[in-house]
């Protein structure tokens, strides 16, 4: 028997199924569960599958409903039985990059992609890597009768009352990032997947934002589901003038907003979100595992590269471009890091760990900014991930991204916004869920070393990008 007031929300993010079942009326976390995937760029949904199994093992007893928050992009070929036919070719896979280029000459240049779908592509997205599939894998592009996201396979197989792919379907929110949909028209461009592919797929059906999409097996409404920053959005309670930068995997910055965008330079992603509005998003590729990697250089754990950073007087010239695993924004999907101003002064941890954090924070402050340029207000950002717990990351971001700074709680928000959109479907009502915030710690940069600091930044960036751009 169900309870009205359980409410599960999953999060099948790159690195990991997180599941939190939660009071829908409260938005309280009553029960949670987690269960790691591969770390690779192509893999087997089945992973996925099992994770969830792993994941929400005794965790469901009452449920009335639940909703799956998906990585965004994620490209699912499926025959016409629903079998997968070729590894989900994940957003943080690259191979894409040359297809994104014809890509976007074939349509007309960046302008008319951002004319018809709000966003430019880039090796992330869906549309790049039809193009590719079908050039590297022929054969499974021949079997390929339907196109999914991970999020729609996901909650295609926890629907116990449907099968094959007749009765896909997906949110705008999460659709919106594959580069055939368009959140001005909020309907397909089966065009687009037709330039990409040489012919048709069938795509899933856009369902409503509070739509039962399904039951599950075990007899809970199953919600329409959306992408994962989309569902973070609505774990945040995100409201008009704040800004989410996230700092995990990779980092991104976010906003609502009631109208759609259109960013020719391809910085912003013209993205809907899951409520009927719009999600303008900026997405990096190098966030967290900066720090990671930059500790591992130096021979220090988390802690000690923290404290390096912090007492450190200021990088000195040192700057490090973080495109450890090349970069969506800018696009450089082929770059590598790059430090400069190294000198014998400069030469130091302390120095290294310093420009580390800057580095990587000055991506997301001209993400910010990029956001700006749309006319999106930025009255405070919200600053959350792995990396946002990092008190040199605290010191110096208000300074660098030009907004003062809160902290959310430590949360899977991506797995409360679903949960909170399951509450929704089963209520009608979107419940007002409270999100505790808490301060950062004491700035250490002023706005005038900051402003030199992002003037270093781009000086290098520009000086060296065709060098990162022939890598």
């Amino acid at each position: 028997m169900t309870d009205p007031r359980l409410v599960a929300g999953v999060d099948c993010s790159t690195q990991a199924t997180k599941v939190v079942v939660c009071d829908a009326t409260t938005g309280e976390v009553l029960r949670e569960g987690r269960a790691p995937h591969p770390d690779a760029t192509q893999v087997d949904p089945a992973e996925w599958w099992n994770a969830w199994s792993i994941a929400s093992d005794g965790l469901l007893d009452g449920v009335s409903a639940v909703s799956v928050a998906g990585q965004q992009h994620g490209m699912v070929l499926l025959d016409g039985s629903g079998a997968v036919v070729h590894p989900a070719v994940l957003w943080n896979d690259t191979s894409s990059a040359e297809a994104t280029g014809e890509l976007v000459s074939e349509l007309g240049g960046p302008e008319a992609w951002a004319s018809a779908v709000g966003s430019v592509p880039v090796p992330s997205f869906t549309v790049t890597k039809l193009r590719w599939v079908r050039g590297a894998a022929p054969d499974a592009a021949a079997r390929a009768e339907a196109v999914a996201l991970p999020h729609d396979w996901l909650t295609h197989q926890l629907a116990a009352d449907r099968s094959g792919i007749a009765d896909l379907t997906t949110d705008r929110g999460d659709v919106s990032g594959t580069g055939w949909w368009s959140p001005v028209t909020n309907d397909y461009r089966p065009d687009l997947v037709e330039l990409a592919f040489g012919r048709s797929l069938q795509l899933p059906r856009v369902a409503g934002p509070s739509e039962v999409v399904g039951q599950t097996s075990f007899g809970a409404a199953l919600a329409a589901g959306t992408g994962d920053n989309m569902a973070a959005a609505l774990g945040l309670d995100l409201q008009p003038g704040d800004v989410a930068v996230s700092l995990g995997t990779s980092g991104t910055a976010f906003a609502r907003y009631s109208s759609p965008t259109s960013d020719p330079s391809g910085f912003v992603a013209g993205f809907a979100d899951a409520t009927g509005g719009y999600l303008p998003l900026v997405c990096t590729l190098n966030a967290a595992r900066v720090l990671s990697a930059t500790a591992t250089l130096l021979g220090m754990d988390l802690a000690a590269l923290d404290e390096a950073a912090l007492t450190s007087t200021g990088s000195n010239g040192l700057m490090m471009l973080p495109y450890l695993d090349g970069e969506r924004t800018p696009d450089l999907p082929h770059s590598t890091g790059l430090i400069y101003g190294l000198t014998r002064t400069t030469a130091q941890p302390a120095t290294m760990a310093r420009a580390a954090v800057e580095g990587m924070l000055c991506g997301l402050a001209d993400a910010v900014d990029a956001l700006r340029a749309q006319g999106i207000p930025v009255h405070r950002v919200l600053l959350l991930g792995g990396a946002a717990r990092s008190r040199a990351v605290q010191a110096l971001a208000p300074a660098l991204l030009g907004a003062p700074v809160v902290l959310p709680e430590p949360a899977e928000y991506v797995a409360l916004g679903a949960a909170r959109q399951a509450a929704w479907a089963v209520s009608g009502d979107l419940p007002v869920w409270d999100v505790a915030m808490s301060k950062p710690e004491s700035a250490v940069l002023t706005d005038e070393a900051a402003t030199d600091v992002r003037a270093r930044y781009a000086a290098v960036l520009s000086g060296t990008r065709p060098l990162l751009a022939a890598n």
